[in-house]
């Protein structure tokens, strides 16, 4: 006999059996697994904070993956070279546990389940990132829009196969409601981003402050702090945005105190600051205040124009 389905009533069944009971955590088949890394990525971002979000975000960021010597791995990237682009399975390094319930820049103030999201904080911390394959020398793989932090443990390597796992008609769960407003995309391409970004431009002060901090001091401020403003500008934990009394905001970049303003969807950044107290900056001997301490004499606070 024959099923409509076209399996035969002699052939096994492929759906899984249904639960029984709950899964208990000391069940034998969730045992422990160990996975050893086949290398390491390395990129320009040093820490979480200067890291993209995405790697649609990461705007050509450049980097490469290291593979370990005497593994094999030199067999392993014949035929790599015909991939445009390339899926890396990696570890997020410097997790210190996980959260059942996150807060994802664009949920509008609301905490998801971390498995309805792509946050870092998992409750195993592996990545998933799509890069774009420049070259293959070797051991070393180079590529592009990279959004992961500098050394990174790499777990594995597969191309990314359009024609299989391209869905640009999926359904996208609690962001569906910014999708609904982006139907320009057929089925057939890909989406834009649901939520348009923000424009950040910088003011003649807080860009005169950033070029001295880069030519001076070699910091470059510029890129991931638009980076991250773009990404949206309400106040924010995770990206350590508040607002100030006077209708202003306040992001917290590392040890810096970007200082900005608002109007619909258009940012301006008007100043940059120190994080440091006037104390650390008179009395600390840490290399890293001298900076701060040059900073503030070149630009001391409250010294913006009145227009900001």
């Amino acid at each position: 006999m024959v099923y409509a389905w076209g399996l035969r009533s002699d052939q096994p069944s492929y759906a899984p059996k249904p639960p029984s009971t709950l899964l208990p955590p000391d069940d034998p088949r969730l045992k422990p697994i160990s996975l050893t890394p086949i290398g390491i990525l390395r990129t320009p971002f040093p820490d979480r904070v200067s890291t993209p979000r995405q790697p649609h975000v990461s705007e050509g960021a450049e980097g490469r993956i290291e593979l370990a010597s005497g593994l094999g791995l030199e067999h392993a990237v014949s035929d790599l070279e015909g991939w445009e682009y390339l899926w890396v399975v990696f570890l997020f390094h410097l997790n210190k546990g996980w959260r059942p319930k996150v807060l994802p820049p664009r949920s509008a103030g609301k905490r998801r389940g971390v498995l309805a999201t792509r946050s870092p904080h998992r409750p195993n911390p592996i990545g998933l990132s799509l890069v774009r394959l420049v070259s293959v020398e070797g051991l070393v793989i180079h590529v592009r829009d990279v959004d992961m932090i500098d050394e990174s443990p790499v777990l594995d390597i597969k191309p990314y196969i359009p024609y299989a796992e391209a869905r640009p008609g999926a359904r996208t769960g609690w962001l569906e409601p910014l999708a609904a407003e982006n139907e320009s995309a057929s089925a057939a391409e890909a989406p834009a981003d649901p939520e348009p970004g923000f424009s950040v431009a910088w003011s003649p002060y807080a860009a005169e402050q950033a070029a001295y901090l880069k030519d001076e001091h070699g910091i470059d401020l510029v890129a991931p702090v638009t980076r991250t403003l773009r990404l949206g500008p309400q106040p924010h934990p995770y990206r350590r945005i508040r607002v100030l009394p006077d209708g202003t905001s306040l992001l917290a970049h590392k040890d810096f105190r970007i200082r900005f303003r608002v109007e619909r969807r258009d940012v301006t950044v008007l100043s940059i600051g120190t994080g440091y107290r006037e104390r650390d900056l008179a009395l600390s001997d840490d290399p890293a205040v001298e900076v701060h301490r040059a900073f503030t004499a070149r630009f001391p606070p409250g010294g913006e124009p009145a227009a900001c």
